[in-house]
């Protein structure tokens, strides 16, 4: 039976999980998870759980990866956390018989991660990413703003490196910040308000200020092989909260993925967020190096895409035979109570 590691990651692992044992019906793979959190919910959906040492990063952590796949006889690691340091330890890895499934090799991932860069690196004739400026200092924000607010109608700003859109706001030029809150207003903040914080920071980490975006949000779910897009599930968000969302194969979305796919050499899973323009053309946000908090609605669709990228990354693709997607069809998430470990 080969052994399967996720070592930390988000919590959305659990669902994955899950998805890979529903797809395994001869039963090939046995799931190992760790997580600092002794109560991790992807336990739940695991054949074998540990809990990590706290405080370990970079090659520290890495070494300590080592020397777990040695101990536990991993044959497959999907790494989360510290990915990209992993990345560059392939040979390593193989030495003690463990195959490495990494979105991108090491060097891609770090610009990946980093959205300015990475935007500024993108050649994507079909989604161009929303135009942008880098700012790390209050007269850089204010020199963007004043060059892109004289070209675009509202303006949005979110740290380089982040996760879940942690730090994105638009920028409101009306309504005050306490309006906002009392408005219960999500993701926006007073144009003047961030300024004033922004001055009084000085310095601060490297931000990108942007063209808002305003029309329906895409989350596409993919598997790629070494640069070679396997599949891919698009959906499109509803803008109207409680109606769920669409499986939308938009060509232009399907063009583009496989473009960011061959451009980056992605392997294994990745997501990527597309939103839409006034005119309805598209725009990449990002790639997300991982699978989704989604993939589960993305699944309903057909292609059980946790499985295929395993089942796919240890006999290779052309053994597996992909079912087709439904599109046209609404999908939701609903939460349900679990007992943890």
């Amino acid at each position: 039976m080969t052994r399967v590691w996720f070592n930390k990651t988000f919590s959305s692992l659990a669902a994955a999980l899950r998805l890979i044992r529903q797809g395994d019906t001869q039963h090939n793979y046995r799931i190992i998870c760790s997580n600092t959190n002794p109560h991790a919910p992807a336990f739940l959906a695991a054949d074998e759980h540990f809990v990590e040492p706290k405080g370990l990063l970079g090659q520290e952590y890495a070494q300590w990866c080592l020397a777990f796949c040695a101990a536990h006889k991993i044959n497959i690691f999907v790494p989360g956390k510290e990915a990209s340091v992993i990345a560059s330890m392939h040979g390593q890895f193989a030495d003690v018989g463990t195959r490495v499934l990494s979105t991108a090799s090491g060097e891609y991932l770090r610009l990946i991660n980093d959205k300015g860069r990475f935007c500024q690196s993108l050649d994507l004739p079909l989604a161009p990413p929303a135009e942008f400026r880098v700012v790390e200092t209050l007269a850089q924000f204010d020199a963007a703003f004043d060059e892109l607010r004289s070209r675009h109608d509202k303006l949005c700003i979110k740290p380089s490196s982040s996760v879940f859109g942690l730090g994105f706001s638009v920028l409101d030029e009306k309504r005050s910040s306490a309006e906002i809150l009392l408005e219960g207003v999500p993701y926006h903040i007073n144009v003047q308000d961030l300024r004033r914080g922004l001055e009084t920071m000085g310095a601060f980490k490297k931000m990108l200020l942007m063209e808002y975006l305003p029309g329906h949000e895409y989350s596409v779910d993919c598997v790629a092989d070494n640069g070679r897009l396997i599949t891919a599930v698009p959906r499109r968000k509803s803008l109207i909260s409680g109606r769920g969302q669409t499986i939308d194969l938009r060509d232009d979305i399907l063009v583009s993925v496989q473009k960011l796919a061959a451009d980056y050499q992605l392997n294994g899973f990745f997501n990527a967020q597309f939103r839409e323009r006034k005119q309805g053309r598209l725009g990449l946000l990002e790639i997300n190096a991982r699978l989704s908090g989604g993939v589960a609605m993305a699944c309903l669709a057909g292609p059980n895409l946790p499985y295929i990228g395993i089942a796919g990354f240890d006999r290779g693709f052309d053994q597996l035979e992909i079912p087709p997607i439904r599109n046209g069809m609404r999908v939701t998430e609903i939460a349900q109570a679990t007992e943890l470990l």
